[in-house]
């Protein structure tokens, strides 16, 4: 054929094997790769079991002793604000306070000489007369809206609630009761009004306290713009069988504060009476009608806050510490 025709054979070729020395390096190269790969996953920010135990614990911690702390704060705000709205509307009102005032003083005139505590009874119940049933006691001193019927403040244990009509659970759950059938608290002579209020509760400090009253300490009732301040003079712990007849006395202007003790089992209860100081002390007058200072600066939110701070600190770092160690381990 020709030269035209003619095919020119590829070139022949063939693989040459690859020497000892060079089937060594390239398996360094390919360990060295995984050694590095391995390294960086290690060196993944990821905390142990443990320490993800241990923050949630911190956490639970933190949050039991946050609720208590939250509660309680949280319902001496709104007790707080039942006061400030109260002492805003008492210009306002109808009747005047001055009128109910007056018809309070008709009320404690037309009750029997005092109440009766009920026997095994932890939430004190009256057993009275009344000689005038025009009078009807849940339309009187009514400030406002929300029912508010007085002030209670005891400088001495940090308490100021507002006051209620009766002592339902309802009304114990916003603050402190006035026993019906007791004197309604705006003084005078040969009267003893009744207060009462829950004391342990978890979202709530109410008269938890109250056993910390001490004889000659003072407190103050403001009732629709009316100021008394009595002083401290009888103590009692009765028995739950104890009917404990709460007698207005001749002559005497009383105040008897109650609650449950004690605290958490409450089979007993602690009887806390005041005697009105006259004439009522400057100070108390001036103070009347102010903004409560309770609850205060929730520094329960910021300790919480600084807790939660060092909780995520600690993860984050051991986080990293622990990282760090695998990729030595893994190295």
């Amino acid at each position: 054929m020709g030269a035209a025709g003619t095919r020119l054979a590829p070139p022949l070729t063939r693989s040459i094997p690859l020497s000892q020395t060079e089937h060594t390096m390239r398996h360094a190269d390919v360990d060295a790769a995984e050694t590095r790969t391995a390294a960086r996953t290690a060196a993944r920010w990821r905390p142990s079991a443990l320490t993800i135990v241990i923050a949630v614990l911190a956490l639970a911690g933190i949050g039991a002793g946050l609720y208590p702390m939250s509660a309680g704060w949280l319902s001496s705000y709104n007790q707080s604000k039942v006061l400030s709205t109260s002492v805003a509307n008492l210009d306002s009102l109808t009747p005047s306070a001055d009128e109910q005032l007056a018809a309070a003083e008709a009320y404690n005139r037309a009750l029997s000489a005092g109440v009766v505590l009920g026997k095994n009874a932890h939430v004190p119940v009256g057993d009275w007369t009344l000689a005038d049933q025009t009078l009807e006691y849940d339309e009187l001193l009514r400030g406002g809206a929300n029912g508010l019927m007085s002030r209670i403040k005891i400088p001495s244990i940090g308490v100021d609630l507002p006051v209620f009509h009766g002592t339902s659970d309802a009304v114990l759950a916003r603050g402190s009761g006035h026993l019906e059938g007791s004197h309604l608290p705006v003084g005078g002579s040969g009267t003893r009004s009744v207060l009462t209020a829950h004391r342990g509760l978890a979202n709530a400090t109410m008269f938890t306290n109250l056993d910390q009253v001490t004889l000659g300490d003072t407190f103050v009732v403001e009732t629709l713009g009316r100021v008394m301040t009595y002083r401290v003079r009888d103590i009692q712990v009765i028995a739950p069988e104890d009917t404990g007849t709460l007698r207005a006395e001749l002559g005497e202007d009383l105040v008897t504060l109650i609650t449950c003790t004690p605290l958490g089992i409450n089979t007993h209860r602690i009887v806390v009476t005041g005697e009105r100081i006259t004439p009522t002390p400057i100070a108390d007058v001036q103070a009347a009608g102010a903004t409560s200072a309770i609850p205060g600066f929730p520094w329960w939110a910021v300790w919480s806050g600084l807790g939660l701070l060092l909780v995520t600190g600690y993860v984050a770092r051991q986080g990293f510490v622990e990282a760090a160690a695998r990729s030595r381990d893994a190295e």
